[in-house]
């Protein structure tokens, strides 16, 4: 193979990488199965090793494979195989072609290298990672922030898109295609999605891969890891006429044509500088067959202690669909809920929070749209991280999606029969706000959508039938929640379990019931 041949290599494989990734945040009808997110999602690095440092298998194959790769031939992750890696150079492939439009000629460009200031975000981050924190990890890590840019501002994007569509078509008496529900958004979120993404994009659009070499916590461990990689990138002094043509195509700004220097740990393997050289004088070098000679860089060797402040803003969840008018307003007793509803799967809030990177991947796939990123429900620790959220969905009682698609080990798979067992919290009934109490009237939308029958309507006064909870048969999955229709607080709420429990299983009496499809749906 061709050593020129490298750059439509790495070309083609990242943009198939990147449509992939596309297919798994916008699988709108949920029709991949469950092991192609797993063959996808180990090359990606920060989830791989949080389930490197935790169990072996698939998922830590891929952590394993980038450090090899590294090892061997520099940074190829960030051009090959990182999704917001290859988002950057399509943004800065339109920026060329505007200034290429307007007459304005790329200059040739050797960026300063901010490796102090690099070193010290990756020095920040893995003291809190020490610490328990894993959130500033999933902040910064690529594959997080385009996983948080998909889940909330592209796809519903296209879900929109399609909804249009459908309207177009069934205008034209079309009806092969069927509109899809968007719930809810959260601003928040969706604020800081479009936050990180226009960090990225300007720095990308003016700077090149200037994201890589400066924030980003992968691009920091794999630069240092590069320093002692076999084959590296260099410029043949006696073949290099400075013409600048290799600093012109470099992504990552790390040739100096003037001093005939590449610095390799900025390097991102785009290989554009092997295609534009016309002298033949960029090439690799095994530095195992050169006698190695020591040259100091005070910035790999010190590192800055600093500190960071993160301002935390509140945010607002905005029901996007209309809600029939409801009865039992202005309920005056607040839901006491202790603790937030982890996924089912997690196991526990803290084994949840101290894997999960925030990717939003299982929020997207969600097909009740249940998991909605947090702000503080978790605590300061749990920040982004995605919860049951019972005021928007319910969790579908034969659903195991986000244990299939977890890259990190946050949410583990479940069977079906394992998952009707599952304990995430339990309900609890106030009466005071119920329906049946201050509107004298029946209901019983809680009972009727309760797919183990642990809450059972039982006689009351005036001839009603008021709510009654069994908690060793309740699940958590937040039904009858969501089917309440008071407000604004609930008459039965879930709350939940800080640590998963096993539900007893429902009584011969009690056998499970089928909950409302999601083209039924709660009459309320």
């Amino acid at each position: 193979m061709k050593v020129s041949s490298l750059r439509k290599i790495r070309i083609v494989f990242s943009l198939i990488m990147f449509s992939v990734f596309l297919v798994l945040f916008l699988d709108l009808r949920n029709l991949l199965p469950s092991n192609f997110y797993s063959v996808v999602l180990f090359s990606q690095f920060i989830p791989s090793f949080l389930s490197f440092i935790t169990a072996a298998g698939w998922a830590a194959i891929g952590f394993i494979v980038v450090m090899v790769l590294t090892l061997l031939f520099g940074r190829v992750y960030c051009s090959f195989l990182c999704p917001l890696g290859v988002l950057q150079d399509l943004i800065s492939r339109v920026a060329n072609w505007f200034r290429t439009n307007k007459k304005r000629k790329k200059r040739v460009a050797y960026y300063r290298s901010w490796a102090i200031l690099h070193y010290s975000i990756l020095v920040l981050i893995v003291i809190a990672f020490i610490a328990g924190f894993v959130s500033p990890m999933g902040w910064l890590d690529p594959y997080s922030i385009f996983g948080r840019f998909m889940a909330h501002i592209v796809r519903p994007i296209v879900i929109q898109a399609n909804n249009f569509l459908v309207y177009i078509l069934e205008a034209l008496s079309v009806y092969h295609f069927k509109p899809l529900e968007l719930k809810v958004i959260s601003w928040f979120s969706v604020g800081v999605a479009t936050g990180l993404i226009l960090l990225v994009s300007i720095l990308a659009a003016f700077r090149g891969r200037e994201y890589c070499n400066t924030v980003c916590p992968v691009g920091a461990v794999l630069r240092l890891t590069s320093i002692i990689s076999i084959y590296k990138l260099k410029l043949h002094e006696n073949k290099c006429n400075s013409c600048g043509l290799c600093a012109s195509a470099c992504k990552a700004g790390c040739i100096n044509s003037n001093t005939k220097s590449l610095d390799f740990e900025r390097c991102i393997a785009c290989y554009n500088c092997i295609t534009a050289c016309k002298s033949g004088g960029v090439g690799f070098e095994n530095v195992l067959r050169k006698e190695k000679t020591s040259s100091y860089n005070p910035a790999r060797r010190s590192f800055l202690a600093g500190s960071a402040v993160a301002l935390l803003g509140g945010g607002s969840t905005l029901t996007l669909l209309a809600q029939d008018e409801q009865r039992g307003q202005n309920t005056t007793r607040p839901e006491e809920k202790e603790f937030a509803v982890s996924p089912p799967g997690s196991l526990s809030i803290d084994h949840f929070i101290s894997k999960c990177t925030a990717c939003h991947l299982c929020v997207s796939v969600c097909p009740k749209q249940v998991l909605q990123p947090s702000l503080l429900e978790y605590g300061l620790k749990g920040f982004l991280q995605p919860r049951m959220d019972f005021h928007t969905s319910y969790c579908n009682f034969d659903c195991v999606k986000c244990g299939e698609v977890c890259p990190t080990g946050a949410i583990l798979p479940l069977t079906i029969e394992e998952k009707h067992l599952t304990q995430t919290g339990k309900a609890w009934f106030i009466r005071r706000n119920c329906i049946v109490r201050t509107d004298h009237t029946d209901c019983g939308a809680c009972s009727e959508h309760c797919p183990t029958k642990a809450v059972q309507m039982v006689p009351w006064r005036h001839r009603l039938l008021i709510p009654k909870v069994n908690q060793d048969i309740c699940i958590g999955c937040g039904a009858c929640e969501y089917a309440c229709p008071t407000s604004p607080y609930k008459a039965i709420y879930v709350d939940g379990n800080a640590v998963h429990k096993k539900a007893d299983p429902p009584t011969i009496n009690e056998e499970p019931a089928s909950q409302a499809s999601a083209a039924d749906d709660f009459p309320f």
